[in-house]
């Protein structure tokens, strides 16, 4: 697991060196041609295809903006809660250090995914980094000192919320792809992309959700009032990132 400070200094150097992984470019990204040639292209439509291309209103750019800072913020969130988590919880339970792995590694690469979209297209990322930073430290920190079945709760309340929230994203999405149909135009193929993204990572979230409730996070102890806060936590968090 990369020391995060260090990948931040690098950050500058890495965007240009075009061979090397993109992972914390985004704190810098370009402001030039901001709102140009993103998210939806204005051509005729796609080869072989007769149908128009489907355009995106402002309102629709901002939601997609707003959706890449908060999915992005969210998953720097989650590789911090794993990594906090880790080192008390496989010293206890062994067994578990191949699981923890395997979703620590997973949310890695949807933080790298929405790195290299919020990149590509431009997006100013939330003001609140170094905020969630600290909180996701600690939260991953402090309930794994309170035991595994407190950090499976951790897990299984993050889980829920980032997996509802990937929902709404979904279908928001598919109702431009329904009023796209209406109109006789198509979605653009990186848009299309983007919802099969979407789709993977919200299944694959829901997936530790699994894990979570089948490694015993409904014995911690409390249970109910560790699983609202941190919910409620969540759910500020995605309302703050996606203004600031």
């Amino acid at each position: 697991m990369e020391s995060l400070p260090v990948l931040r200094r690098c950050a500058w150097q890495s965007r240009r060196r075009a061979t090397s992984p993109l992972f914390l470019d985004f704190l810098a990204p370009s402001t030039l041609h901001r709102y140009q040639c993103r998210h939806a292209s204005t051509d005729p439509g796609s080869p072989g295809s007769s149908k128009p291309r489907y355009v995106l209103s402002k309102k629709q750019r901002e939601f997609l903006d707003s959706a890449l800072r908060v999915n992005q913020a969210g998953e720097l969130a989650a590789t911090l809660i794993y990594k906090a988590q880790t080192p008390q919880v496989v010293r206890s339970h062994p067994h578990l250090r191949p699981l923890m792995k395997h979703m620590y590694d997973q949310e890695a690469g949807h933080f790298k995914t929405f790195n290299q979209l919020i990149a590509k297209h431009e997006i100013r990322p939330t003001a609140m980094y170094p905020v969630w930073e600290v909180a996701a430290t600690f939260l991953g920190w402090s309930t794994a000192a309170l035991g595994r079945e407190a950090a499976m709760a951790c897990t299984e309340a993050v889980e829920t919320e980032i997996g509802s929230h990937y929902n709404d994203q979904v279908r928001e999405i598919l109702s431009w792809e329904a009023d796209a149909q209406r109109r006789g135009e198509e979605l653009d193929e990186e848009l299309k992309e983007m919802l099969s993204t979407f789709r993977r990572i919200r299944d694959e979230e829901l997936e530790h959700l699994d894990h979570a409730v089948a490694n015993d996070a409904k014995e911690a102890k409390p249970y109910d009032p560790l699983v609202d806060v941190i919910r409620l936590g969540c759910r500020t968090a995605i309302k703050i990132s996606e203004k600031v």
